[in-house]
């Protein structure tokens, strides 16, 4: 279900080159290795102190060039700028529980991708989601607001259940199917996005974070 980052940046890379050319997928690689190398700082615990002074404020205040579009769960413990090391300005982050996308936040993608030239969009569920859980977890026809978060994972559960293996967690499973689901909705049900995709504009990729571990593993779509 998942590939460790330097393998899946290598299939990614190639398959940029032949779909956008080789400026397209410089971008998207420079995107996505300065990602992978602030994570590895987070987990080494070497992480660099993230800009915020005054005169880089009054720098921001001016303009934002996001190099990449994260789109997480609401989690507490899920912080994208934490977890990727990222400085203010670096990454245009999207959150919700779960991870799901509706209206609102595929506009917010659209945003950074079609005005702000973000070149990557990455998906990002995680370990112990409640969101997911509580999906599993769902009997009926799920009410209210929160029901409404539910029924957007629910397909992905399903999917999971339908192919679960012996002693495979379905909540993890569950996860990673709906990292796959999101990022399917945000291609087929924003036309900016997917024009942008066929323009070689932007990629759109999922990864897995582990709370346990701090670390963020691609998740083929």
């Amino acid at each position: 279900m998942k590939k460790t980052v330097g393998v899946f940046l290598g299939v990614l890379l190639s398959a940029s080159v032949l779909a956008f050319g080789i400026g397209a997928a410089e971008k998207i690689d420079d995107s996505f290795q300065d990602l992978i190398k602030g994570n590895k700082r987070y987990v080494d615990g070497s992480c660099q102190t993230i800009k915020a002074g005054a005169e880089f404020r009054t720098e921001l205040s001016k303009g934002q060039h996001p190099h990449a579009v994260i789109v997480a769960c609401s989690d507490s413990r899920v912080a994208p700028e934490i977890v990727f090391n990222q400085d203010l300005g670096h990454v245009f982050v999207v959150r919700t529980a779960g991870n799901v996308v509706d209206a609102v936040a595929l506009g917010s993608i659209e945003y950074a991708v079609e005005h702000l030239h973000a070149p990557l969009v990455v998906v990002m569920g995680h370990e112990s989601c409640g969101a997911v859980t509580a999906a599993v977890g769902s009997h009926g026809d799920p009410h209210g607001n929160i029901g409404e978060i539910i029924k957007k994972i629910l397909p992905a559960v399903q999917k999971a259940k339908a192919s679960l293996k012996p002693n495979e967690d379905v909540v993890l499973k569950a996860t990673i199917e709906n990292v796959r689901l999101v990022a399917s909705d945000i291609l087929t049900k924003s036309d900016v996005i997917s024009h942008e995709k066929k323009e070689g504009k932007v990629k759109v990729i999922g990864v897995f974070y582990s709370l346990s571990k701090g670390t963020v593993e691609a998740v083929e779509l």
